[in-house]
């Protein structure tokens, strides 16, 4: 998974419904570009460097996984969506949205097409005074001042004024705040584990990773399944309510909620596959006493995919022990997922279909998967 960088980006406007521009513009950033954390008041300033209209101009802060290469062309696309038109010459001119990267965390960029930190902005009251009012200690890299230095001692005596209306965030990082714990559960290379980092990620949540990794037991489960398939099953179920029980009831004053990659019950499930009749008989009694005093989650995530998809995937990650899985496997694995949900009436499950989305790298499918959960 891509790590976020947190992007500082200034939005400029002239023409047309100007705070409507500026609204939109910010709806728009957050369905492609990434989470907006903080978004400035605007302010209203006369036209830099040209005569035309007055500006409203404003500063938000977002987190994104794109370079500042691929931000540059998202931007640009934006920019034309909303109608304008490319530039002629060097000349300032007026424009239904201007987009500009003013900081990508702490890079320094000298490129004929792009420079970050953008190299006009400390010459720019009207880009200063809204950055200050989000991220007045952020440091510039490169000038090693902060953004309350650099207002204070800029030289442009440009009137900035704070505009009446307020701009707002599309993004919520509390959208999660009546739930305490979510489980995501899916097949073996569904991108449970994937979702469950971004949504902890995104949304301030305790992230509980099953430790499977860790299991001495499954690379041999993979050569010697009849010998090796009930030490790993047991091992796993005491593996995973150990983790659940202490990861849950410690409670963390910093985080929202806690989303684990992962639910207890997925031990019935794969045990059920892998086990001979009568050992399973056994195994699912240590279960039942162990299930009746879980703490359930509040919403139960399965995400489905095809077969065919899961053994792409299998592929790609290239984990060795997992390279002879067969398709009949990952078939019952799923038949024992859907058994299991359906046997359980109290318990809040969104099965959701990703076989046709890809939440990693398109962000439009990540945000419908984040709705069908709080849906």
């Amino acid at each position: 998974m891509k790590l976020l960088q947190k992007i500082f980006i200034s939005l400029g406007t002239n023409e047309g419904d100007r705070l409507q521009n500026l609204q939109k513009a910010i709806d728009v950033l957050y369905k492609e570009v990434g989470n907006t954390l903080a978004v400035s008041p605007v302010y209203e300033t006369s036209s830099w460097g040209f005569e035309s209209e007055d500006f409203l101009n404003c500063c938000v802060c977002l987190t994104s996984s794109l370079s500042p290469e691929d931000l540059l062309k998202v931007f640009k696309r934006i920019e034309k969506s909303f109608g304008r038109k490319d530039k002629i010459g060097n000349a300032y001119q007026a424009r239904v949205i201007d987009i500009d990267i003013l900081f990508y965390e702490d890079e320094i960029i000298e490129e004929e097409n792009l420079q970050v930190p953008h190299i006009a902005l400390t010459d720019r009251r009207f880009v200063l005074q809204p950055l200050f009012d989000i991220a007045p200690n952020y440091t510039h890299p490169k000038l090693n001042k902060t953004i309350k230095q650099l207002l204070e001692s800029c030289l442009d005596t440009s009137e900035v004024v704070l505009y009446a209306e307020k701009l707002e965030n599309t993004f919520d990082v509390h959208v999660f705040s009546d739930l305490n714990f979510i489980a995501i559960e899916g097949n073996i290379g569904s991108g449970k584990t994937t979702l469950a980092k971004m949504i902890a990620q995104d949304f301030n949540a305790k992230f509980i990773l099953e430790r499977f990794a860790d299991n001495a037991f499954l690379p041999k489960f993979y050569e010697d399944q009849s010998r090796f398939a009930f030490p790993l099953e047991m091992s796993f179920l005491a593996d995973r309510y150990k983790q659940l029980s202490d990861d849950i009831s410690q409670y963390d004053l910093f985080k929202e909620f806690v989303v684990a990659d992962y639910h207890i019950s997925k031990s019935l499930t794969f045990a059920k596959v892998t086990l001979p009749e009568d050992e399973f008989s056994l195994y699912r009694r240590f279960f039942n006493v162990i299930y009746k005093d879980m703490r359930q989650p509040d919403v139960y995530v399965y995400l489905y995919q095809n077969t065919e998809r899961l053994l792409k995937n299998i592929k790609k990650r290239g984990r060795d022990y997992e390279k002879n899985i067969q398709p009949d496997y990952l078939e019952k694995i799923n038949t024992g997922y859907l058994e299991f949900v359906k046997s359980q009436p109290n318990l809040n499950v969104k099965i959701i279909d990703v076989s046709e989305l890809d939440f990693v790298e398109n962000r439009t499918d990540y945000l419908k998967v984040l709705k069908q959960i709080l849906s």
